[in-house]
């Protein structure tokens, strides 16, 4: 049973930081807006997205667990809108975790939450983040303020922003590292968060710290931005800094990393983030989405001139104290336990269950006596249920240092090994202890058909099957196959990052005798080590009913071919692409849908397979200028300042008010490409010189009065009003954003004109 909004709201006022309590307020105020046809499709689309509010599919209805398929029996108990429209279909609600950091209360409020607005399950995504599925669009609002109030945000978890910047789950405890990134990752989360140079790019930028350059867990080397420790010493004196690689990138064509600088002191990290976000929001693509990365950007400027620009570019930016004031404090944030170190004492035999677990998913810190569990979570998945016993686990043997990987796990840090036993017979009875984390036994899945709408081919229902059938083989047990990792991917977009998987999948379809089924295109080889070092090979589709087939096949080439040492990758590399392809072809044949209709369902669905409601994916929403995002902006403001009149704060109506003017002329300002001084004198000064002045901003019917009412509004800032002229001033602002729109309407169409 959902808490009532006004309830909730009451219990956590004066617990959110102000600054986010207002943008979820003016959120809330969008939604309004829009229910009354006062936003266009395409800014909402933008609006919601920055805040992490996708629409979802609805054709599939399956969700998998690995270990049996629930089918969503629509409406659910809580959700009781048929999926018609925006308003009547549940979305899906990302969650950003920045470095996956989480505490004991955040788990319990993800439980709540999973359990009052979604279907009882959250799920843990590729970048660390989660995934509510099945929220209604008005419930996002009192969700994200129960959010704000134990320190989570949503803010730019999806749109054309920085998205959740992710880091090794193992930060601070790896026998490896150079040293932890965690404070990096967290301060250049916080910095990017909301950064006006942040706010105009044409598609996403993703960044990725890690420990060291071996091992897996961040992948950096396919991200925008990807940072690896580094340490040198200087006159005697061991310093800190990073290898910066930019221009990586999954999705249909992968792109690696470029290394940008072999070492960039710690000083620099936040402003050369800023300066390559500057570089990025003006010269990368904003009309063509399919060539909006800053990896296309990198190859199209080529990698010196990029690091030119981004240079010249950090020497112009002012300084920013915030540029270095978290360094101070880096050695004041480390991490402690909760119970004193101690070694493993194991007094009668070990189960052969305990013990498989303890051999796969735990790992011994630097730090002695203390080890980080891993948690695994069939294909990301997780109970309401769980998560409450997963945070009585993180008060009971960890100083709640929990976080979230990049494989869709959770792991718990700085557990007493001599606590191994109990911790993992509480994980079983929390159905949390299976072994097999980062193994064959724990593929990876993007949401495919269940919810995506560019999933092509049922992406989870084929891991889940893997992972089922993989237990029961002997290829988990095999030392040369139980480390290889399986990637899964719904269609070719790479969210279940297939391209790094030794053994690699991506959902397409193929049709026979008019008949659709549902396949896999195999990928070989992909390197996961080295931060994502080396990308797979495609070599050809196959049902996706013959996967499981598929993996046997390859993986017993493997066992059997393979020289002394030999790792899968060189072996991929030495037999080759058409030796790897002719040990399938026989698994790529479609059988007539008369001689075995079963190739024609997908994973864990009776139905006949189709494509259902593929549609345009949600990944960042339609590119929408600066411009049209302000003058939104404007007009939410307005639509403030009457709230705020209804409820009797004539201060806060007029303020508000004037603010709207203030940000319409300011976006016009910024249209145009003209200099100002970014204050409100500044703007004033200069909308006059470059809008009244030239009777660009006159309207055809009432000349200049629009602009009168801002200069006079400005003149006034300072004036106490009376509620009377609160409603006036708050019916000028409106005609002043009106006349906005209509000066940049009447300046596109001047300038169409002049072309022609």
């Amino acid at each position: 049973m959902k808490a009532s909004n006004s309830l909730w709201n009451a219990r956590i006022a004066g617990a959110i930081e102000p600054g986010l309590a207002s943008e979820i307020d003016a959120f809330e105020n969008e939604i309004a807006l829009k229910k009354q046809g006062k936003i266009e499709d395409k800014i909402f689309a933008e609006t919601r997205l920055r805040r992490g509010a996708y629409g979802q599919r609805y054709d599939n209805g399956q969700r998998h667990d690995g270990i049996e398929s629930r089918k969503l029996a629509y409406p659910q108990p809580g959700l009781t809108k048929g999926p018609n429209t925006l308003w009547d279909a549940p979305g899906m609600q990302r969650i950003k975790i920045p470095f996956g950091g989480m505490n004991a209360a955040q788990l319990e409020v993800m439980a709540e939450l999973a359990e009052e607005y979604s279907d009882g399950i959250a799920h843990v995504t590729t970048r660390q983040d989660f995934q509510l599925h099945y929220v209604h669009i008005e419930d996002a609002p009192s969700l994200m303020r129960r959010l704000a109030a134990v320190g989570i945000t949503t803010r730019e978890a999806c749109g054309n922003t920085v998205r959740n910047v992710t880091a090794c789950p193992l930060a601070g405890v790896c026998r490896g590292q150079a040293f932890d990134v965690t404070p990096y990752a967290r301060a250049f989360a916080s910095f990017m968060l909301g950064h006006p140079d942040a706010q105009d790019f044409g598609r996403k930028f993703k960044a990725a710290f890690s420990g060291c350059a071996d091992e897996p867990c961040s992948l950096v080397r396919i991200h925008d931005l990807g940072c690896v420790a580094q340490t040198r010493v200087v006159d005697g004196k061991t310093e800190r800094g990073f290898s910066v690689y930019v221009g990586g990138g999954l999705g249909t064509v992968p792109y690696q990393a470029k290394l940008f600088d072999e070492f960039l002191p710690e000083a620099e990290l936040l402003p050369l983030g800023q300066a390559m976000a500057r570089v990025f929001a003006r010269l990368g693509e904003k009309k063509n989405r399919n060539t909006a990365r800053m990896k296309f950007l990198v190859v199209k400027l080529g990698l010196e001139e990029f690091k030119r620009l981004v240079l010249e570019e950090r020497a112009r930016l002012p300084f920013d104290p915030r540029w270095t004031a978290y360094l101070a404090e880096i050695e004041k944030e480390q991490e402690t336990p909760s119970r004193p170190p101690g070694l493993l004492q194991i007094t009668a035999p070990e189960p052969a269950d305990q013990r498989e677990w303890r051999g796969s998913n735990v790992y011994p810190q630097r730090q002695a006596g203390y080890a980080t569990v891993t948690v695994a979570l069939p294909l990301g998945d997780i109970t309401a249920d769980q998560l409450r016993a997963l945070a009585d686990m993180a008060r009971k043997y960890v100083n709640e240092t929990v976080r979230t990987t990049v494989e869709q796990n959770i792991v718990l840090r700085w557990v007493s090994e001599s606590d191994l036993p109990a911790l993992y017979a509480d994980l079983q009875r929390a159905g949390l202890n299976q072994a097999g984390a980062g193994t064959i036994l724990d593929p990876t899945s993007c949401p495919g058909t269940d919810t995506c709408k560019l999933g092509i081919s049922s992406s989870r229902g084929l891991a889940g099957e893997l992972r089922m059938r993989l237990a029961e083989s002997a290829i988990s047990r095999d030392d040369a196959t139980r480390g290889l990792r399986i990637k899964v991917s719904g269609c070719f977009n790479s969210c279940g990052q297939h391209h790094v998987a030794d053994i690699g999948f991506y959902g397409v379809s193929r049709n026979k005798g008019g008949f659709a089924a549902p396949h896999f295109q195999v990928l070989l080889g992909g390197q996961w080590n080295e931060n994502g070092g080396a990308y797979g090979l495609a070599i050809g589709a196959v049902p996706s009913k013959r996967v499981p087939e598929t993996v046997e096949r390859i993986t017993s080439r493997y066992r059997e071919g393979r020289q002394a040492g030999e790792t899968f990758q060189g072996f991929i590399r030495r037999i080759g692409k058409a030796a790897c392809k002719q040990m399938l072809e026989d698994l790529m044949t479609l059988p007539t849908h008369a001689e075995d209709a079963s190739f024609y369902t997908d994973w864990h669905d009776v139905r006949e397979y189709t494509l259902g409601d593929l549609g345009i994916g949600e990944c960042a929403g339609e590119v929408v200028s600066p411009l049209e995002f302000q003058l939104t902006a404007s007009e939410r403001e307005a639509f403030e300042a009457q709230l705020a009149l209804e409820k009797g704060d004539v201060a806060k109506a007029s303020k508000l008010a004037y603010e709207a003017m203030l940000r319409g002329a300011t976006a016009l300002l910024t249209w145009r490409q003209v200099f100002f001084v970014n204050s409100p004198d500044g703007v004033v000064e200069t909308f006059r010189k470059e809008f009244y002045d030239t009777q660009l901003f006159f309207d055809p019917f009432a000349g200049g009065k629009f602009a009168q009412y801002f200069f006079r509004a400005h003149e006034l800032v300072a004036e106490e009003r009376t509620a009377d002229s609160a409603t006036r001033l708050i019916e000028e602002a409106q005609l002043f954003i009106e006349a906005c729109h209509s000066c940049t309407i009447r300046e596109a169409a001047r300038l169409q004109a002049a072309k022609a």
